[in-house]
């Protein structure tokens, strides 16, 4: 289920879900890869990542940046942003912020220029 936010630009976000946004934008322009992801784990520190394509390993921003937070010992997610020219964040990507977040997390979809699109639970 997809929570749309239409387009009325970023008003009315929580200020810890637009910080995670900006930070996936960052990730994405910095690298140069098409997508960037950040996620806030139970504590609140936020893990930054973009795609990986590598011969060898290919994982998207947000697989990454869980993979990260759970690298770290984080236990458990509150919000999950990537930024993507995507429709829709891909089923892998939810059950990854899922596995680690439960099924309510917040996937939140932001457009390259970090307007946010949409809001889907992970599960």
């Amino acid at each position: 289920m997809t929570e749309s936010t239409g387009n009325t630009g970023n008003t009315g976000i929580d200020p810890e879900d637009q910080k995670i946004i900006t930070l996936a934008r960052s990730a994405r322009a910095r690298n140069g890869v098409p997508e960037g992801a950040a996620v806030r784990d139970e504590t609140g520190r936020t893990y930054v990542a973009g795609t990986v394509d590598l011969d060898s390993l290919k994982l998207s921003a947000l697989q990454t940046a869980v993979a990260m937070a759970v690298a770290s010992g984080a236990r458990s997610l509150e919000a999950a942003a990537v930024v993507s020219a995507a429709d829709a964040p891909s089923d892998a990507d939810r059950a990854a912020v899922g596995d680690l977040g439960g099924p309510d997390t917040p996937v939140l979809l932001a457009a390259p220029d970090g307007t946010l699109r949409s809001t889907t639970p992970a599960g």
